[in-house]
């Protein structure tokens, strides 16, 4: 079993338009709503690729039943926390043109009882479980350090997280020792206090990330693809797409693929190959961060995975970007 916390659920809204034009009253030629949240990406995506799964978040009178079917048919378990506000809202505007534009509201701000019950039911889903993710915003209310501390009482038990965050949360995480940290470029950026702009660049951010403790960390490229360091080498996979649909949530299922293969005992290259082919088929697919596993069965073989030079045991960390 898997379990993912994500708090801080979301009601994602999907506007489909020829082309956005600030101050203008438009009307879309196709709306969609679904479920959201980095963590609700993440678990869906796990469950299509065929693990169990079990997610942690928040959920409100309005929307529980739309979450609990949608789960029960992605085959998610979901453990919803009920809150007295609406769940926070975000909106995509997609163009003909493929250019895409999000609002994404705050979100609601929770009591120290929803708190308390949230970390409760998480701890009670990660004792049944051999893998834990933590991904996306914290609910307001919540301390910037709440990830590394829920990685620390996770590790004492002896079960491994991967852990998706970003602003201080993911510095609070950089430093709890979490099996794996996945900043993209310009979180990896603001790690490493001077821009990511080349592979060399990731490469140097997840060699030090290691340092400070992190067993495996990856950072993400967007369409180069993602770097990673396992400890002995600096790997690098990639895949040529002729083009995309929504690529808004695909680092939540390269994350996904991760969490699955380290589950299953492979290797770093091998994790990192379904984690580039999840987030290639999250980007053929209108909806936002969920894959078919036919599809990403397709794409795996097209996924190119090499070593860098120069970042393994004892390198000079002269690796080419």
């Amino acid at each position: 079993m898997i379990t993912v916390a994500g708090f801080n659920t979301a009601i994602d809204h999907l506007f489909l338009l020829d082309a956005l034009v600030p101050g203008a009253v438009q009307r879309a030629s196709r709306a969609e709503l679904y479920p959201g949240g980095k963590g609700l990406h993440v678990a869906q995506t796990i469950a299509a690729l065929g693990e169990r799964v079990q997610l942690v978040g928040l959920t409100d009178a309005a929307h529980r039943n739309l979450i609990a079917r949608r789960m029960a048919e992605r085959g998610v378990l979901f453990h919803g926390v009920e809150i007295d506000q609406p769940l926070r809202t975000c909106m995509a505007v997609r163009e003909r043109e493929g250019r895409f534009t999000e609002l994404l509201s705050p979100g609601p701000e929770i009591s120290t009882s929803t708190r308390e019950q949230l970390l409760r039911t998480w701890w009670r889903c990660a004792e049944e479980s051999e893998l834990l993710v933590m991904s996306g915003s914290l609910p307001r209310g919540f301390g910037p350090d709440t990830y590394a501390l829920m990685v620390r009482q996770a590790t004492a038990a002896g079960l491994p997280s991967l852990v998706d965050a970003s602003g201080e949360a993911l510095q609070h995480a950089a430093d709890s020792g979490a099996h794996l940290l996945k900043p993209n470029r310009d979180e990896a950026s603001g790690l490493a206090s001077g821009p990511v702009r080349t592979l060399r660049d990731a490469a140097g951010v997840a060699r030090a990330l290691h340092v400070r403790g992190i067993a495996q960390p990856v950072v993400t490229m967007g369409a180069e693809g993602a770097v990673a360091f396992d400890g002995h080498q600096a790997w690098h996979a990639s895949i040529a797409l002729a083009h995309s649909a929504n690529t808004v949530g695909s680092g939540d299922c390269l994350l996904a693929g991760l969490a699955v293969a380290l589950k299953r005992g492979e290797p770093m290259d091998v994790a990192l190959r379904l984690g580039v082919a999840c987030g290639a088929a999250n980007a053929l697919d209108e909806e936002t961060g969920y894959v078919r596993r036919e599809c990403v069965d397709a794409l795996l073989g097209q996924v190119q995975v090499r070593r860098l030079e120069g970042w393994g045991d004892g390198g000079s960390n002269q690796g080419r970007g």
